[in-house]
């Protein structure tokens, strides 16, 4: 069993990642295309699982095995006990996850025959969310090296959960995803911004489709916010900007079998390698073996491999 904390030379060092995020109960249909507008079109193949990006990113981080916990909102629907069990089967401590009235979160979304995948989200109850909430988190924040936070719980929460993961020493990560408009001033406050191609066209305001342009664009964002940033490209791999310095790194060529979860399962693997002491060009290394795993198996958190398969 790992300690809360290491030492060097007497102090304390932090070796816990805290997420602050969306748990979502996801329906996957695979489909071999999208329906027509008006047209009910029969599924013969649906799954369902845990999901949520926040609950994602915690979970891989835990198969990981770097303690984590989770700091967000699940409704009183039957789905709500699901996801607070199946984060904790894998490892993530989720004493800070609390029940509101109402839904939790759900993911529809239909997973087509080459692995791509097209997502609609219900709220639910991550927009319950409080400055309570993560208030009480404070002793897992100040026990954490990493707080990851995305944009799937409201903007006032983003912005708090960023001030109060830098006023316990935290490395912010902030997975700007879903696309929506965040103030330059709480951009500027994250270490690490990482965006999909959707993601980074529209923070950069300029179509992000190849490895140049994202090397164009990606340097860009990392002066406007003077931050390092990743861009995650699929299957083109990703761009990496980290104290001055581009680096591009290829994807592992594999038979993806559907892409739920690869984005987290990327950002999880990248926070656990930040914990660990690697750079964040090599921790991106680490997250594409890891996000090559997770592609080839159906379902999110099911689908994210453990340290052992990775290493």
């Amino acid at each position: 069993m790992r300690l809360s904390f290491l030492t060097d030379g007497g102090k304390k060092v932090k070796n816990k990642i805290a997420v602050i995020g969306s748990l979502n109960y996801d329906v996957i249909l695979k489909v071999d295309r999208l329906p027509y507008k008006g047209e009910t079109m029969a599924v013969d193949n649906s799954t369902f699982s845990a999901g949520g990006k926040g609950a994602n990113q915690a979970v891989q981080a835990a198969k990981l095995k770097t303690p984590t916990y989770m700091v967000g909102c699940v409704g009183t629907d039957a789905a709500a006990d699901f996801l607070v069990c199946t984060a904790k089967q894998y490892g993530v401590d989720t004493r800070y996850i609390r029940k509101v009235e109402g839904s939790s979160g759900m993911g529809i979304i239909h997973a087509l025959e080459d692995g791509s995948v097209h997502a609609s989200i219900v709220r639910g109850a991550n927009f319950q969310i409080t400055k309570e909430d993560i208030d009480k988190a404070m002793p897992a924040l100040k026990e954490s090296k990493v707080c990851i936070l995305q944009n799937e719980i409201p903007v006032p929460m983003i912005e708090y959960g960023i001030d109060k993961a830098k006023e316990a020493g935290c490395i912010v990560v902030l997975n700007a995803a879903p696309a929506i408009e965040l103030s330059d001033e709480y951009l500027a406050k994250v270490d690490i911004l990482v965006v999909n191609e959707v993601e980074a066209s529209f923070y950069c305001k300029e179509t992000v489709d190849s490895v140049d342009k994202a090397k164009e664009e990606i340097k860009k964002l990392a002066e406007k916010y003077n931050n390092n940033v990743i861009i995650t490209l699929g299957s083109l791999g990703a761009v990496v900007y980290e104290n001055g310095t581009i680096e591009v790194i290829p994807a592992k060529k594999v038979d993806a079998v559907e892409t739920t979860g690869a984005g987290d399962s990327y950002i999880g693997a990248v926070s656990h390698s930040i914990v660990e002491g690697l750079s964040l060009t090599e921790a991106c290394r680490f997250a594409t073996k890891c996000s090559a795993v997770t592609v080839c198996r159906c379902g999110a958190q099911p689908s994210m491999p453990t340290l052992e398969e990775v290493m």
